[in-house]
């Protein structure tokens, strides 16, 4: 019989991987991966503008977000998206954090995506077997019409699952259950939505997905798979796992019991798992950039240093982690009112960008 732990369901985050995860080890350059390394450091480091060639008004002065974004891991991920290619690393670079500001990313507050979470239909909780976050997403659970902010709710918890992401760790497991519910039978998506997403993902968020692990596909998706597959990248296919023992992949502590076979009774109370998410991403956030503060706002600054695997940064500054915040209770949950408030405040935002009538299409 399941102790009384054993049978609450968790409503909340999981902090960390087990003590058993092993991130993958990351590969030794080669004497020219390093050389076009330091190439396209110097490049970036002499980054000074972001142009926007679709709105003038986002085109300003690079920010230090924006520098501290300019990891040396995020480099190296640009590099190996374009076979070590340095001059379309640097352009593609630039073409991203363009498309940050033009898309609006970094002003999507908790209440404006709020809406769209409130059935759970996406959900970050535990990480595999090599530490990458687990994002689940649950088409069944799908409780709004198709507009922009849907778009910009999954790309909100990309986001998300990156400030959740542990020293050595660079990619996330996609976990989707195609399992229909009463209230939406059919789990497919729209053709030109899944090309947007496959658009972005591929040419904004290079090198990020691990594994993208996939049960109870329905033969309509099965075809919506094989219509998709030709705009797919060959070594993302790869990466596609359909129907297997998920087990093998994620420790079954930390894989959802529901529909997965896993230990971990998981119940979705959007009072509850929403404030704690967003705070406990906010606090690693910030921790991040005072590491980066702290060791000089460098460009090319490592990510394991930003993340907190090692107090040493790039330039040799040690870091004080004695005097890192510990992370506190989360946050209460936001009122209707408030999350009013936040929904107008971005909606404004998105209209005078005319954000609606310009999606980001392949």
């Amino acid at each position: 019989m399941a102790s009384t732990a054993e049978a609450t369901p968790r409503k909340t985050p999981i902090a960390a991987p087990t003590p058993e995860t092993k991130p993958a080890p990351r590969p030794e350059l080669t004497e020219e991966q390093k050389t076009k390394y330091e190439a396209l450091l110097e490049q970036a480091k002499a980054f000074t503008e972001v142009v926007s060639e679709k709105d003038k008004d986002k085109s300003g002065p690079i920010t230090d977000t924006e520098r501290a974004w300019l990891t040396r891991e995020c480099l190296l991920r640009y590099l190996r998206a374009t076979k070590w290619t340095v001059d379309d690393s640097a352009k593609r670079l630039l073409a991203t954090l363009a498309w940050r500001r033009e898309y609006g990313l970094d002003g999507f507050t908790p209440e404006y995506i709020s809406p769209e979470q409130e059935t759970g239909k996406q959900i970050i909780v535990g990480f595999d077997k090599e530490g990458r976050p687990c994002q689940y997403l649950n088409p069944g659970r799908q409780n709004t019409d198709a507009t922009p902010r849907q778009i910009h709710h999954l790309f909100y918890m990309v986001e998300r699952v990156t400030d959740m992401m542990p020293p050595g760790v660079e990619m996330l497991s996609l976990m989707i259950n195609f399992k229909p519910s009463k209230e939406r039978k059919n789990t497919s998506v729209a053709i030109s939505t899944a090309r947007e997403v496959l658009h972005i993902l591929q040419n904004h968020y290079p090198e990020r997905l691990g594994k993208a692990l996939i049960i109870n596909v329905p033969w309509v998706v099965w075809g919506f798979f094989k219509i998709i597959t030709p705009f797919i990248d060959p070594v993302t296919r790869e990466k596609l796992k359909f129907n297997e023992d998920m087990k093998q992949y994620v420790p079954a502590e930390q894989l959802w019991s529901t529909d997965w076979n896993g230990d971990m009774p998981f119940e979705y109370d959007h009072a509850t798992y929403w404030p704690a998410l967003n705070e406990m991403c906010r606090q690693r956030r910030e921790e991040r950039l005072r590491r980066w503060e702290a060791g000089g706002k460098v460009v090319g600054e490592s990510e394991d240093f930003l993340a907190g695997g090692t107090d040493e940064s790039i330039s040799g500054v040690k870091y004080d982690a004695s005097a890192a915040p510990v992370l506190a209770a989360p946050a209460p949950a936001v009122s209707e009112d408030e999350k009013k408030d936040g929904v107008d405040e971005v909606e404004e935002k998105l209209a005078q960008a005319n954000l609606e009538e310009k999606p980001v299409v392949a």
